[in-house]
């Protein structure tokens, strides 16, 4: 019931903060890659909803410089692959109502992007409450070493993010004013 909580009074604060969908800079982001020393090419970004934080130009500005870019398709039981696409491919709705691409070519990205209704310092995020990153983090982290990345706005920070055995540490947070590592 505290995650509930917790999801529906960030979910009012971050719709009212929103509202202009604040952008990062993606120089800050190419910067913080070679600060960290981040090579990888193949990148696991989503399509922002509910006043999440907008990653779509980013992932256009990755794609010019030769990033491959996927996104989630949801799949039955909680559970969610990455499907290549770029920005000339169409996307349809799916049944949560979010845009998706064709689950035609299967990704394994080396960065996932990663929505949230909030976070910690301690680089815990909490989601929606449907585990779909959580699985696909732990299924994907079987098979290769992958940078998790969540986006968020500043005003998502809480003090502490109750968790449990399943949930996914994040590697780094970036919000509009802060990187957490």
């Amino acid at each position: 019931m505290l995650k509930k909580r917790l999801r529906n009074k960030i979910l009012k604060i971050r719709e009212t903060y929103n509202k202009d969908n604040i952008k990062l800079d993606y120089k800050r982001i190419i910067n913080f890659f070679k600060k960290e020393n981040i090579i990888a090419k193949k990148i696991g970004g989503y399509f922002p909803i509910n006043f999440e934080f907008d990653d779509l130009d980013l992932l256009k500005k990755f794609e010019k410089d030769n990033y491959q870019i996927s996104l989630p398709v949801i799949k039955k039981s909680f559970q969610m692959d990455f499907y290549n696409w770029t920005f000339i491919d169409p996307l349809k709705i799916n049944n949560l109502g979010i845009p998706e691409p064709e689950a035609k070519k299967l990704v394994h990205p080396d960065i996932l992007f990663i929505p949230m209704v909030a976070f910690d310092k301690n680089l815990n995020r909490l989601g929606y409450g449907g585990g779909y990153y959580d699985r696909f983090i732990e299924k994907l982290s079987r098979k290769k070493n992958i940078i998790k990345i969540g986006l968020a706005l500043s005003c998502q920070k809480i003090k502490k993010i109750p968790i449990n055995k399943h949930d996914q540490k994040l590697d780094f947070i970036i919000t509009n004013e802060d990187i957490i590592k």
